[in-house]
Parts: structure tokens; sequence; C-alpha cells
């Protein structure tokens, strides 16, 4: 493997290095057996696992691990660091929990190096609990003495015990005729003879995900979508839009992309795939409808949400579970305000109302912003032969989709790799918490490959940083929702001059023919397109639909927590039975299964909300 010289990377006292486990290189050599070593060290963890021998169990573990939980001991996102943290939470959780059926996946044990100095071995196992079926991910590294010990260990819940997934062998055995479906379909549509268990506000990826995902495990879901069609989330963005994610890592539960599909997905494909998935998995949606107000009855939980239809009329539903998917909430486009701007005698907007670039050709243009949507937009108008300046006001991870592709998601997720259930199972076990460390010698690595790129864009006074904690992508995506760029074309037209360039002031004012900066520069031009994202806050979006006294029990929505776990998304919210999850497909994919679980759990009766063990 092709790494830097180690001294380019940020010093660490955290990570598994062979430095800081005071292992010897040599103890890890190529040809090591590591099945043997990894069924003996599972054999005693499974043994103390199962006897609630918590000290056995934390001395399985170098010092400074890791122990992430999702669902399976906690009912909840939890990452434990450090053995004393692991052990108490061993304490508190195995008597309750009964891990026993632990099975160690001997094909899957693998060697691997990520860096020069540091090794592991890694491997997969399932278990079961009192509640649960659980699948779960180890990484040993060597120590001292010559012997292996955990590093990180997952535990994840996958299924409930007597309520398996209806797919497969499971699903409907019944002969239906055609004129019986319809009419079936019809009615369950519409919901003539219920009301839905699950009412979902919002049909983008996450909407559609839930309710895949309870629909298998028998809860009834309604999907209530403001626009008119499934997919206007992605249908009505700007013509240009394409993902910037590779298809491996974007499947939908139950019905993946076919094999010929592009690598990426233009908006409007996607958009159109999302209309064929809710056909073909026979979601239940109302599109042109409008959740306007929720209730909830104090002493059964259960929420009374009126929906207007498209046609004008009123249903109230009695629903037992609330689920938002509605982005990050109000949605606010962000504006700033500058003196000047009604004398201003072009057009100014916000790069949510941008279209295309047709509009625009024979003027001048300047985009405010540098991160995903300001690059598109610029990148589109200069396709078009439109004269565009991009104004950058603060610095911005820039790194190329190329880069992305083989440093984060080639070998995990790729048409070479594994299942998809498997991949997530691989991606789910590096705690954020770990990947804040390893992603600042990712950082490194990325810059390496995009050395030609980044030096260009430097010489333009394109500012660069590394992300939140200089830890890379996946920490600005987590918790700053945004501000990167994952390049496609646009960095190129910017270092050679097609795009012209401005940083370094702030601006001062707009003027009757364009911007004036601080430096005491001009840019001339007709239209002015603010990309600089969009203001939002979940509980304020929830407490116009649900009343004041819910967005003050609300607990936080998105950024990481102490733990490094993300706030609120699929987690206890403060009000029973009220959800929230958002993101993008491969969030969406994999925590859908989380949110369905604990619903399916909560309807069986075999959960209450107030079993979860939380931070």
């Amino acid at each position: 493997m092709n790494h830097n010289n180690m001294a380019d990377y940020p010093s660490s006292t955290t990570l598994p290095t062979f430095t800081n486990l005071h292992a010897a290189p040599a103890s890890v050599p190529d040809d090591l057996e590591a099945t043997p070593l990894a069924s003996t060290w599972f054999s005693s963890f499974s043994t103390a696992v199962t006897a609630c021998d918590t000290s056995k169990c934390a001395a399985l573990f170098v010092e400074h691990s890791f122990w992430r939980d999702i669902l399976a001991l906690t009912w909840d996102f939890r990452t434990f660091e450090g053995t004393p943290k692991i052990q108490r939470m061993l304490e508190d959780r195995l008597a309750v929990a009964q891990m026993t059926a632990m099975k160690m996946d001997e094909a899957s044990v693998q060697l691997q190096r990520p860096y020069p100095d540091i090794a592991w071995i890694s491997a997969t196992f399932t278990f079961e609990t009192k509640l649960g079926l659980g699948s779960g991910v180890f990484r040993l590294s060597p120590v001292g003495d010559g012997g292996f010990k955990a590093h990180t260990v997952l535990t994840t819940l996958s299924a409930l015990k007597g309520h398996p997934e209806q797919i497969g062998r499971l699903r409907d055995q019944e002969h239906l005729d055609g004129y019986l479906w319809t009419a079936q379909r019809s009615r369950e549509i519409e919901f003539i003879d219920n009301d839905p268990t699950v009412v979902i506000v919002g049909g983008g990826q996450s909407g559609l995900a839930i309710a895949a995902r309870l629909k298998v495990l028998g809860i009834s879901a309604l999907i209530i979508e403001k626009e008119k069609r499934i997919g206007d989330t992605w249908r009505n963005r700007y013509d240009s839009l394409t993902t910037h994610d590779p298809i491996w890592y974007q499947h939908l539960p139950y019905m993946q992309f076919p094999s010929c599909w592009p690598l990426y997905t233009p908006a409007m494909k996607l958009a159109n795939w999302f209309e064929t998935y809710v056909d073909a998995l026979d979601l239940n949606v109302w599109t042109s409808s409008l959740v306007s107000k929720a209730r909830q009855d104090p002493q059964t939980s259960t929420w009374s949400v009126t929906v207007t239809r498209a046609d004008g009329s009123t249903r109230v539903l009695g629903a037992k579970h609330l689920v938002f998917t509605v982005g990050f909430g109000d949605f606010f486009p962000t504006m700033p305000e500058f003196p000047g701007a009604d004398q201003f005698e072009g057009e100014i907007l916000h790069s949510t109302r941008y279209k295309t670039a047709r509009d625009y050709i024979g003027k001048k243009t300047i985009v405010v912003g540098s991160c995903v949507s300001a690059h598109d937009v610029a990148f589109d108008l200069c396709t078009f032969g439109v004269d565009v300046t991009m104004y950058q006001r603060s610095s911005t991870l820039v790194l190329s989709g190329k880069t992305f592709m083989e440093k984060a998601v080639r070998g995990v997720y790729d048409d070479d790799g594994r299942r998809i259930e498997d991949a997530d199972l691989i991606a789910a076990s590096f705690p954020l918490a770990f990947m804040a460390e390893m992603g600042k010698r990712q950082v490194v690595e990325c810059e390496k490959m995009d050395a030609d790129m980044l030096e260009g864009l430097k010489k333009r006074g394109f500012k660069l940083n590394r992300g939140p904690r200089d830890a890379g992508v996946f920490l600005s995506a987590w918790e700053r929702r945004g501000g990167h760029y994952m390049d496609f074309g646009a960095s190129q037209q910017i270092i050679d001059g097609k795009i012209k360039f401005k940083s370094g002031s702030q601006i001062e004012r707009f003027t009757r023919t364009g911007l004036k900066f601080e430096d005491g520069t001009e840019i001339t031009g007709d239209v002015v397109v603010f990309a600089t994202g969009v203001q939002g806050n979940i509980r304020t979006f929830i407490g116009t639909i649900c009343g004041a006294d819910v967005e003050r029990e609300c607990k936080p929505v998105w950024g990481l927590d102490e733990e490094t776990e993300i706030k609120g998304v699929c987690r206890d919210l403060g009000v029973p039975n009220l959800w929230y999850m958002s993101g993008s497909l491969a969030l969406g994919r994999t925590h859908s299964k989380h949110i369905a679980l604990q619903i399916k759990a909560i309807e069986e009766g075999i959960f209450d909300r107030k079993e979860r063990y939380t931070s």
C-alpha cells in the first residue's frame, strides 16, 4: 500500500500505532496466521460477555479503545471510549441485554494494514440478546507482550426475535388476482379502513427508506409529501445537478439500482427512480399534501395529525408515531444582507432558486460562496459560456471526486466488494470518535493525491482548509452539514481562469452595477447568486407543526454529541413516539432500519423508551 512518509502525518496519542501500543512491527508479519489469533481472542471475549464478567472482558481491550453500540445493548447510538467507560457500560448493560450465541465468521477474518505503523486483525460476528439478533465487528491490535487486544468493537441490532422482516421466503404467498390487488391498493393508499400506525412527514430518500423498512416489519405507514410528485425535492433543483457519491454507496433498502446504472446519478434520473421505488414496493404516499398540525395525547402518546390534501379537503389521522424526514427543517435560504441591495440594477437570488445557466446567457454573473452549490452553479454557468466570477467568503475543504472514491469508498463499497448489508456493517464499525483521528491522516493522503489541483487553486487565491478538527470530509458532513466541495470539474475551470475568482476581502456593499469590497475593488455583474447555504432548525420546524411545548421538550438535532455520535437522528428526541431522520441516501438506507426496529419494538410491547441507556 502506497502511503506518505510517516513524518507527514500529524501525531496522535490515541491511534493504535505500534508506538502507542508498545508493539514491535515484527510482531505482525505479512504471513501472520490471523484466524487462530482472532478465534482465540473471540473465544475469551464471548466467554467473558456471556458470563457477564466485565473485568475479564475489559482486560481484552487496549487502554484507548472504542466500543460502539447501535441499539443492541443500549437502545441508543453510543460510543464508549477507553476501558473504564467500556467496563462501566458492560456492568450496567450485559445482565440486562443478555448476550448469547456469539459466533465469529471465520471467512471474514482479515489482516489489514491501513498505514505502515498500524496493523489490525478484523472480523465480523453474530450474537443474540434477550430481545434481538445482532451483528458485530471487532479489530485487534498488537500489544507489547506479543499478543493482540481489541481496539474497536461494534455491536448493532439486526432484527427482533419473533418479528423477522417479511422478505424472501417470508414474502406474501397469496395468489391475488389483478382486480383484487388494484382495489386493495386503492383502499390501502387512502387508508379507508383504518389510520396508519406511522405518519412520515416528507417523501425524500429518508421517508421512502423508513416506509419500506416499516412495511416489511408489518407496520402501516403513510408518507405525506407537499410536492406534486415523489422525487420533486431533487427534480426541482438546478438542471445540471448530479449526485457526488458513487452509486455503490447509494442503494435504497430492498431494491438496488440496476447494475447498468451510471456511477453518478443525474438528479432527474434519481427523482424518477424514487417514483419507481414507491410503485414497486407498494408504499403509501399522499402527494400535494401538507401536515398543518399535529397534537399528542399526553396520556396515550398517540398523535392527531391534520393533513390538507390537494383538493383542499382535510383529514385528521390518528397515528401512534410521527416521523419527520424534512431535511434540515425550516430550510430558509441564508441570504446575507448588504447595504445598497435596493439600488442594485440586476437580479439577486439564492442558489435554491437557481435552475439553469440558459436563463443567464449573455449576462455577467457573480456566485457568492465556495462549497458544493456554489461550484455546481459556477460550473454550469461556465459550461454555457456565461461570464461568471466566484467570490469566496472563507476557506473551504476541497478534494476530487476520484480521491474521495479511492480513499473513502472503494474497498468497502464498489462493484467488486461485499454485499451492501455487510458494507454498511463495516462502515458503521468505525466510530466517528475514531475517524476524527484517522481522518487527519486521510486528509494528508487526499492532499497528496490532489496536489496539482490544490496547488493550482492556491495560486488563484483560493483558501483551503482540512475540515472540522482537520479531520476531513466526514466530520464536515456531520458537524457542519456541508462546508466542503467534492470536485467534478469546477476546480480546473477556476485554475484555468474560465471561472473568475475573488477572495481575501469581505463584501462592503452593493453598487448599482455589482459588488464593492472592503479592499476597494469592485466586481460588476448583472446577476448575483448567493450560494450561502440554508438555515435549518429542525426543532423550530417541529414546533410549527406540533406546538411550542413539543418544541421545548425536543432534544437538539444534528451536530455531534460528547461521544461524537450524531444528535437526534433516529434517536430519542425527548418526546415519546416522535422521530427525525435525514441525510444522504446511504444514511437513509442504514438508519432507516434502526428507526424501524425501535418503532416495531415499541408496537410489540417489548421495549419502552425509559429503558434506553442514554448519555
